[in-house]
């Protein structure tokens, strides 16, 4: 049984957890100053999102309402990328990032570059809206003109560097990292709206029963085989070298756990922002442009859906898994991990020959779990045959968070019981501990 003051804790930080969650929601309600509201709504409802659909998906709707946080935390996470990739090729850069008072200057210049990037997405943002236009002929941007970019730019940039101050807050709470519960709460708050859109249509006799019941039948095998593999992993033995303290003997067999989808979410995120660039490039191009009518075509081919789309999904996919998973799992680092701790693996040589074998499982793996991302990611969108909120990102996002979510609850609840148990046995603390 856990105590009272426990529960008591636990209560309070998912109390605090949602309040935080919720003024998150409220200030993507706030639009940016001088647009108009009825125009941008009546723009995105007559079909023109296209390829920002998926912008809009991570932004929690906050995208097509032109919210003050219509970028999201989307530029930090790429500036945090970035500087990963660059510890790779820049030996400064990496051992800034293993020591404590380095790593704190890398997230400063992390900070730094995202303000910078807010600034130029924030300004090519407003310069894109000047161009939308309702149905009716309203502008979405009733005064454009360079006031209005630059005061975006900086109300966007303010926006974005807010949200990550309350993933900090959310942070601190402990159930989980604050970004990844806000990218979660983004994307479950559009959940609802896709399920009343389906029952809508089907009302309308747009779209048949059968259909509705397809994709929630795909919806839930998905989920089921996400958190399959995402609690999946190879375990590879390790075998310690024992030794005696206290009249105990520590060492002996254990295992290194690696995990089927090492990459985790980030492959098909990065794809799905490469993407994107064409559709990105194509708005900033003058519509009198002979260049236009390419860019167009580029655009309509990468459309969710499309089989170019697809397949080069597909593609960008297993060459992000392969790209991003060393940047997970460094093999060299935990082979002079082992064999400064006196490790090795049964059959493997310390050194060269642990990277080695390290390397090849890692590769093998890798393997497996782009074949998973991949199937996820596309095979929704072909049996259902429609681009919906629910694609393989949102699913992995959804899934990898919420187990994260119930581990830390778990991890949090069963420390005080541990806690308790050492203490009765005297092991620390008190006058009678034995080291």
């Amino acid at each position: 049984m856990f105590s009272s003051s426990r529960l008591e804790e636990l209560k309070r930080n998912v109390f605090w957890t949602f309040v935080l969650l919720a003024v998150y929601r409220f200030a993507a309600q706030v639009p940016v100053p001088g647009v108009d509201g009825a125009a941008i709504n009546a723009y995105f409802a007559e079909g023109g999102g296209g390829i920002f659909d998926l912008i809009n998906t991570f932004s929690g709707g906050a995208f097509k309402r032109f919210s003050v946080l219509a970028l999201g935390i989307m530029p930090y996470i790429t500036t945090s990328i970035i500087f990963s990739l660059l510890g790779e090729v820049i030996p400064q850069i990496q051992e800034l990032q293993e020591d404590s008072e380095g790593h704190k200057k890398i997230q400063k210049w992390t900070r730094y570059a995202t303000v910078l990037l807010c600034c130029i997405q924030g300004y090519g943002m407003a310069a894109v809206f000047e161009g939308f236009k309702a149905p009716s002929g309203a502008p979405v941007i009733p005064e454009p003109g360079m006031l209005f970019r630059l005061s975006t730019m900086v109300t966007l940039a303010a926006g974005t560097m807010f949200l990550l101050w309350l993933g900090e807050r959310i942070t601190e709470y402990g159930l989980e990292n604050g970004v990844s519960l806000i990218i979660f709460a983004g994307i479950a708050v559009e959940l609802p709206s896709e399920v009343i859109q389906n029952l809508t249509l089907y009302r309308s006799g747009e779209i048949s029963g059968f259909s509705i019941l397809i994709t929630f039948a795909v919806i839930l095998v998905a989920f089921y085989v996400v958190s399959f593999i995402e609690k999946s992993f190879r375990s590879v033995p390790v075998q310690y070298a024992k030794k005696v303290v206290n009249n105990r003997v520590y060492g002996g067999a254990q295992s290194l756990p690696v995990r089927v989808d090492t990459g985790g979410v980030m492959p098909p995120i990065l794809a799905s922002s490469l993407l994107a660039a064409p559709a990105t490039f194509a708005s900033f191009i003058d519509p009198s442009s002979p260049l236009k009518p390419y860019f167009d075509t580029i655009q309509q081919s990468l459309y969710p859906g499309e089989l170019l789309f697809n397949l080069v999904f597909a593609g960008l996919i297993a060459y992000m898994t392969y790209f991003y998973a060393p940047i997970q799992f460094k093999t060299k680092k935990i082979s002079e991990m082992l064999q400064k701790n006196n490790a090795f693996i049964p059959g493997v040589r310390p050194g060269t020959r642990t990277k080695e074998f390290l390397d090849f499982v890692l590769n093998r793996l890798t393997f497996f779990g782009s074949l998973f991302l991949i199937f996820i990611c596309v095979t929704p969108d072909l049996i259902t045959g429609k681009q919906t909120r629910f694609g393989g990102t949102s699913l992995l996002i959804l899934v990898s968070v919420s187990i994260r979510v119930m581990m830390n609850i778990q991890s949090f609840m069963f420390a005080e019981k541990y806690e308790t148990s050492y203490k009765s046995r005297g092991k620390y603390s008190g006058s009678k501990r034995r080291f």
